[in-house]
């Protein structure tokens, strides 16, 4: 099947803020269907994209797809790992013999079912007997009612998932409640913390170390900023010896050794990542992965246009336009820290020169967008190219994260 539609993800949350899932959809108009040849492609995408010889590329998360009765059996669905998926369907389709047979059969496969519009009350003791997740609507007008409303379901095997959650005060109000997952738009909004003013020591060294590395300073001046701190020093060597960066090598044990191994640009993107992490004021684990999808992702998209080397920028571009958030500080003072290259500015202000238009489609990916489509082709990327880089990126993150 030709496809003409672009693929958006929305990150479902645990209570501590960690993403345990992916929401996946086709683009759609709001109160649009997809049509069943429509869902059966996204299943049958997703399985050819997310595993291959080495398995499942998700690590430990969970997708969520939308279903509906007509693909319940449908061949694609045997090429995902019933683990880690979750089919939504309506529950008033339930109703229907024929469907709930092949729901419970799916179910016995260990597939996830989750019920959407779904009168928990109604249901009662056989809710756990139908699903394995329970669409509920939060609402901050009487959480009591709702307190009483999920208090049986706490008790059962029945996970809820809160939509639509969209601030942190609706966060910690469905937390309280015992809600399992949240889906809403917090993967793009800080979480507010304690007001701290600039940089903390440990982004400060980061940063100087991504200053000397841009100006291609000599190794043993950057060796000695790194043995300023243990912490990143541990880091270092404990990231050049793992899997897939030291592999077949004998352990690296020196600053100066893992240095020279990993390269200027590789320690440029590694010291990228870190920075994200070395926040502690509008910190959430939802933004940082939020951060790493993105810059992959406008990396991925931009490869066939600039070459792989000059990707990197891209990269460093995509991470940065959440570093404001992450960090804590405007975008403004982040630009002030450290001399990034004219593109990379350029792309991070008004998503100008040549680097910029990558970074706004990766961003507009992450919404249910319209913006998607002409952004693509204005790069010339079908969407195909687009839903692909996509996929990849997510199963990137999940191996840099871990």
């Amino acid at each position: 099947m030709h496809q003409t539609n672009f693929l958006v993800r929305e990150p479902l949350l645990d209570p501590q803020q960690r993403v345990v899932g992916y929401e996946l959809t086709w683009q759609h108009n709001p109160g649009v269907t997809p049509t069943q040849a429509e869902l059966e492609d996204l299943v049958g995408f997703v399985a050819a994209h997310v595993n291959d010889a080495n398995g499942w590329l998700l690590r430990d998360k969970t997708l969520f797809l939308q279903a509906v009765p007509a693909m319940l059996s449908t061949d694609a669905l045997y090429d995902m790992p019933p683990e880690h998926t979750v089919l939504s369907i309506h529950t008033k389709e339930l109703a229907n013999p024929d469907t709930m047979a092949a729901v419970q059969a799916l179910r016995a496969g260990g597939v996830g079912i989750l019920l959407r519009n779904c009168d928990i009350a109604r249901a009662g003791n056989r809710l756990p007997t139908l699903a394995s997740y329970v669409e509920v609507r939060f609402s901050g007008a009487d959480v009591a009612a709702q307190a009483r409303t999920y208090a049986a379901l706490k008790q059962s095997q029945v996970a809820m998932v809160g939509r639509p959650v969209t601030t942190w005060y609706d966060f910690d109000a469905c937390a309280a409640l015992g809600i399992n997952a949240f889906v809403g738009k917090l993967h793009l909004t800080p979480r507010p913390g304690p007001e701290i003013k600039g940089l903390n020591p440990a982004q400060t060294i980061i940063l100087q170390l991504m200053q000397m590395v841009q100006a291609n300073a000599d190794v043993p001046k950057i060796e000695g900023v790194l043995k300023r701190d243990a912490a990143l020093s541990y880091k270092l060597l404990r990231y050049i010896n793992s899997v897939g960066v030291g592999a077949g090598r004998e352990k690296v044990q020196s600053l100066k050794q893992a240095i020279t191994l990993l390269g200027y640009q590789p320690l440029h993107r590694w010291l990228t990542l870190l920075l994200a992490t070395a926040s502690t004021s509008g910190y959430s684990p939802v933004l940082l992965e939020t951060a790493v999808v993105r810059g992959r992702l406008a990396e991925l998209l931009g490869q066939g246009a600039v070459g792989k080397m000059e990707a990197e920028n891209i990269f460093v571009a995509g991470m940065f336009s959440l570093l404001d958030r992450l960090l804590g500080i405007p975008m403004k003072e982040v630009l002030e820290t450290i001399q990034l290259s004219d593109d990379v500015v350029a792309a991070l202000l008004d998503r100008g020169g040549k680097y910029g238009p990558y970074l706004a489609l990766a961003e507009a990916c992450e919404l249910n967008s319209a913006l998607v489509s002409s952004l693509a082709a204005s790069l010339h990327l079908t969407p195909e190219d687009v839903n692909k880089a996509h996929l990849s990126a997510l199963a990137w993150t999940q191996n840099v994260t871990a």
